[in-house]
């Protein structure tokens, strides 16, 4: 199942800015049966895929965006959040994908009996593991929506190019374009990913990829709750 990309938005008003996301994370809401533990780099997608469907047993709590540049904190961050919820969720879900935690993700997961997203990350999951894996695409650099919104605070300033953007070509000297996977229809985001490409120095892609794997995953969760 594949939603119809929509009109991008401010997001649902639960949900803090994406400053907030990055650095801070979001905590849980509502009554639901099942927590959902999700990079606060999906929050709007997932919002959107709950509202959409009328998942209103499926409550959310984000772990800090920026920890995307931190993999090797993703693993403890989630077992703690695990730690803090469980006792008030029939069913906890991860979602992440490996996320460069080097199969430490999965393992925990598997220990701590939780399901997580299929694929190695979100760029992955967002077109599809089997068809991002088909395309093997070593010269290509992504952007999702979030960070689009958010790459001078993922991409630029932690790598000094605002400072140094003599750096570039040593960053990016191997890459040869931007993919940006859009999960919305929005011609500013557009418009703004393809100048992130020309800073950069990189031609420009635009997939329309909609929720991709995330929304498959919800689904299949969701239904299983409706089964049990």
């Amino acid at each position: 199942m594949t939603a119809t990309p929509k009109t991008a938005s401010s997001g649902p008003a639960i949900l803090p800015d994406d400053r907030v996301l990055t650095r801070q994370g979001h905590a849980p809401g509502g009554t639901g049966r099942i927590l959902l533990i999700g990079c606060g780099a999906l929050a709007r997608e997932i919002m959107d895929l709950k509202a959409q469907n009328g998942w209103d047993h499926m409550d959310l709590t984000c772990l800090p965006a920026i920890l995307h540049n931190h993999p090797e904190k993703i693993t403890q961050a989630v077992r703690e959040a695990v730690a803090r919820h469980r006792d008030r969720y029939e069913t906890i879900h991860v979602l992440y994908g490996d996320c460069g935690t080097g199969g430490l993700l999965q393992a925990a997961c598997a220990e701590m009996g939780l399901e997580m997203l299929p694929g190695p990350h979100c760029y992955s999951f967002f077109e599809g593991t089997t068809a991002f894996a088909g395309r093997d695409e070593i010269s290509a650099f992504y952007l999702t929506d979030f960070l689009v919104r958010q790459f001078d605070a993922f991409v630029w300033q932690p790598l000094g190019l605002d400072r140094h953007p003599d750096l570039r070509a040593m960053y990016f000297g191997n890459y040869e374009k931007l993919v940006y996977q859009a999960q919305t229809e929005d011609a500013a985001l557009t418009a703004l990913a393809q100048r992130h490409a020309e800073r950069l120095g990189l031609a420009f892609e635009r997939r329309q990829t909609g929720y991709g794997d995330l929304e498959a995953s919800m689904a299949q969760w969701a239904e299983q709750m409706d089964l049990d």
